[in-house]
């Protein structure tokens, strides 16, 4: 990200609805670039893949293009989309037994071309990246309310 966000170390914020978990993906989305990484964590249902689903159009956007459909990657473990600005890897790690698994699915490629959304990091261990900042999402005060805690590493 660029540098006004590598001086935020930590910020809560409040996302009443959908749509608000979805704009914080886009300005998120807005400033990113490849290299970066982002962790995306919290319990099932929390909004992962929506805020997933929201970077991905946005940066699609952003490239003059379109995204038809972002699918979870909850079965395949990751899929990949290439854009003019950038490939976005998007992980979701919630089914590997071990970190090393990561390298099997294109973790090291990811790092080295890509913008990388990674949901369930924490199941990489040391193989985490130290320059990242994690988005952890939690259920709020009503059904479509969620809790965005950003903290920014690195």
């Amino acid at each position: 990200m660029g540098a006004s966000r590598t001086s935020t170390k930590h910020q809560r914020i409040e996302l009443p609805n959908v749509e608000a978990t979805a704009a914080l993906a886009r300005r998120l989305a807005d400033d990113a670039a490849r290299g970066d990484v982002i962790g995306l964590s919290g319990p099932l249902g929390a909004g992962k893949t929506t805020f997933a689903r929201a970077f991905i159009g946005e940066i699609a956007r952003l490239s003059g293009e379109t995204v038809d459909e972002v699918p979870s990657p909850t079965f395949t473990l990751v899929q990949t989309y290439s854009f003019a600005r950038a490939t976005v890897w998007h992980f979701d790690l919630y089914r590997i037994g071990k970190p090393a698994e990561a390298w099997e699915i294109g973790l090291e490629a990811a790092l080295a071309e890509g913008i990388l959304l990674i949901e369930w990091p924490e199941r990489l261990g040391p193989l985490l990246p130290a320059k990242r900042i994690d988005v952890a999402l939690a259920h709020g005060a009503t059904p479509d309310a969620r809790i965005a805690e950003i903290s920014t590493h690195g």
